[in-house]
């Protein structure tokens, strides 16, 4: 059967599937990733890791410890003694167990994965960070994870993953001169803004893909999160190949005088690189996608997003006109602080300042990147400029360290996010733009961009495609899991059913909530009649993104307790879907029968609306409504231990018991 390249990487990495099984869109599979990162959130996952092994007798121990990552890269310019004391517990526990430690300083976290080899064509690579997309940039499939995950994975190898309904998306032509990946990004997330890609893996394929640089390559994968997506991948050609053969070769090359030597088991030789080019993996003819994207590289100019929205965009030419004044600019963080984006800014200001009452941060993604634009003279081109300079790392990005937006000010970045008080103030305005716009925008005063495009809509369209839902007959249930489950239906007619519409942000800091009370308040913002209408037993049914939102557990939890059997919707917020079988509560994706229940009860004003009885046939991946068969896909062997251990804690503490 034809897969798709997200679906092979998946199927590499997945483990407890059967001869000649794979890993298609939609099924919860075991994994076993070749790498899971952890930045500053180490310290929270280290308590979670021991109390996997409570009650087990056994000493606390990493499975394998080749396997994690630790890149310190979010609060370094914190040096307060708590924060220097956390890195520390970080450094010694990495020493104990042998793992690969990167202490403040020497980069971002993801720039540290690709950088220093952990992150290959061909793998699967996780991090706790919803920016892990960026691994797709060298053709890796890279995706987040919730802290919970990484500990099952420092305890025992393995986690589960639902694999994404995959978008194909075809880049042709090539950009204009002064044209860059984040503008592409950009105008991605603008010209499809409607949560076309969510939740998806986005490939990206096309002759335009070979004039993109492996720089521009990860603005883009990495964006893709901005997009909605839980991946971004591309494929595996020349322009990678070459990169990896530089990269083998600085591995394999001496050092300047007072270099550190950072890597460890992420080193990899020309010899692997050639093993990798032999062995690559793209998609088959005739594979199955959800949606295709086409975009005309050539028809792209440099557009800025915000304020304070990535998917609202305006174009360089019509923002310029209205010269907005900029009180800072920043050229930071995992999306635009390699070489060629420093090289650029510094291009647009060598010879000039920055302008009278605007200040312009810039930090380079690592160490090694920043050497390397001392040597080209971009860093002191920057310098020189007026540009305040930031160590290697996160900072101003999400609200940390010096340089924050205040109270009335408007900022242009080349960041990923620009949302409301995420940079500082609240009653600040973020907008986002590539390396150039900013350098140009910090040099006048005002947002503009360097040099004069022609006022032109870009060029893409959109076409879903028909993608059933495969019926696996190979899964089997597993002793103890119900092959049939029962139950009235509650139907909640909304899409985009957020965590504080299903569990009030006010309940959720209060830990003192037993769970009878927290069953109590389940919906209470959604429908305060919930509570009365609802009984044990009930299957809610719901439309797409449910559970968007905070990424609260108790969202999942508390209809846990609250006796509701199940939750079918359209589709799920992936951080939603986590922590629920993270909980070991179940959750299906069935889009007939939420389209069906939609229309059925289009003309009722009610929030929670009593539906007909429904039975889900698990061993046949049915659903039986009203006389009507619905498929669904089958809950995977991983999916069934989930729900029938409790969730996957207690499936962590029973593999290594």
């Amino acid at each position: 059967m034809s897969l798709t390249l997200v679906e092979k990487i998946a199927t590499r990495f997945a483990v407890g599937l059967k001869p000649g099984q794979s890993a298609r869109q939609d099924m919860i599979v075991r994994i076993r990733p070749k790498h899971v990162m952890t930045h500053d959130n180490t310290g929270a996952v280290i308590p979670k890791f021991h109390s996997i092994f409570d009650g087990t007798g056994k000493p606390p121990k990493i499975a394998d410890p080749g396997q994690p990552v630790f890149a310190i890269d979010h609060d370094i310019q914190n040096r307060s003694p708590e924060n220097l004391g956390k890195y520390a517990k970080i450094a010694a526990f990495a020493e104990k167990h042998g793992i690969d430690y990167y202490p403040p300083g020497t980069g971002i976290s993801h720039q540290v994965m690709v950088e220093q080899g952990y992150a290959v064509p061909g793998s699967m690579v996780v991090g706790s960070d919803s920016h892990s997309n960026l691994y797709g940039g060298v053709s890796a499939l890279g995706t987040p994870v919730v802290r919970t995950d990484a500990a099952c994975l420092w305890a025992t190898g393995v986690t589960w993953w639902q694999v994404p309904k995959v978008a194909r998306c075809v880049l042709s032509g090539r950009l204009q001169e002064g044209v860059v990946g984040k503008d592409v990004i950009i105008t991605l997330c603008g010209l499809f803004n409607k949560d076309e890609v969510l939740n998806h893996a986005v490939e990206f394929v096309g002759d335009g893909v070979s004039h993109l640089s492996m720089d521009q390559r990860l603005s883009i994968a990495n964006m893709t999160t901005e997009w909605g997506a839980l991946a971004g991948v591309f494929p595996f050609d020349q322009t990678l190949r070459s990169y990896l053969f530089a990269r083998a070769d600085y591995f394999a090359g001496a050092r300047r005088p007072g270099e550190r030597r950072t890597h460890s088991r992420g080193a990899y030789t020309r010899r692997d690189v050639e093993r990798w080019w032999a062995e690559r993996l793209s998609a088959d003819d005739g594979a199955s996608y959800a949606l295709e994207i086409e975009l005309d590289l050539g028809s792209v100019i440099p557009h800025v997003s915000g304020p304070n929205e990535v998917k609202t965009i305006v174009s360089l030419p019509d923002i310029e006109a209205r010269r907005i004044k900029i009180h800072k600019a920043y050229l930071v963080s995992c999306v635009n602080a390699r070489l060629e984006d420093l090289e650029s800014a510094a291009g647009v200001l060598r010879g000039k300042r920055v302008a009278d009452g605007v200040q312009m941060y810039v930090g380079a993604a690592s160490e090694e990147v920043q050497r390397a634009a001392e040597a080209s003279g971009a860093w002191d081109s920057l310098v020189s400029a007026g540009a305040i300079m930031l160590p290697p790392g996160c900072g101003p990005c999400i609200g940390l360290g010096i340089g924050l937006v205040e109270d009335g000010e408007v900022a242009i970045s080349a960041t990923n996010r620009n949302f409301k008080g995420r940079m500082g103030s609240k009653e600040a305005e973020v907008y986002l733009g590539s390396p150039a716009v900013v350098a140009a925008s910090a040099a006048a005063g005002y947002i503009c961009s360097p040099s004069d495009y022609a006022r032109t809509a870009p060029r893409g369209s959109l076409r879903r495609l028909s993608s059933p839902t495969p019926v696996d007959n190979s899964i089997e249930l597993i002793e103890g899991f119900p092959s049939i489950l029962r139950g009235r239906t509650l139907f909640l007619p909304k899409h985009n059913m957020n965590t504080d519409g299903i569990y009030a942000g006010k309940w959720t800091y209060q830990d003192a909530m037993t769970p009878e009370q927290m069953a109590e308040v389940v919906f209470e913002n959604y429908d305060p009649q919930f509570a009365r209408v609802a009984r044990k037993g009930d299957i809610i049914v719901s439309g797409h993104n449910f559970g968007t939102g905070s990424s609260r557990e108790q969202a999942a939890t508390a209809l846990k307790f609250r006796g509701i059997s199940c939750v079918i919707a359209a589709s799920f917020s992936e951080t939603y879907l986590r922590n629920a079988f993270n909980n070991g509560y179940l959750c299906l994706s069935c889009e007939r029968l939420s389209e069906q229940f939609f229309e059925r009860f289009s003309h009722s004003e009610e929030m929670t609306i009593i539906g007909p009885e429904i039975e889900i046939r698990f061993a046949e991946g049915r659903i039986l409504c009203d006389g009507q068969d619905l498929p669904f896909t089958p809950l995977s062997t991983a999916a069934q231990e989930l729900i029938r251990e409790g969730g996957a804690e207690p499936v962590a503490r029973r593999l290594i018991s």
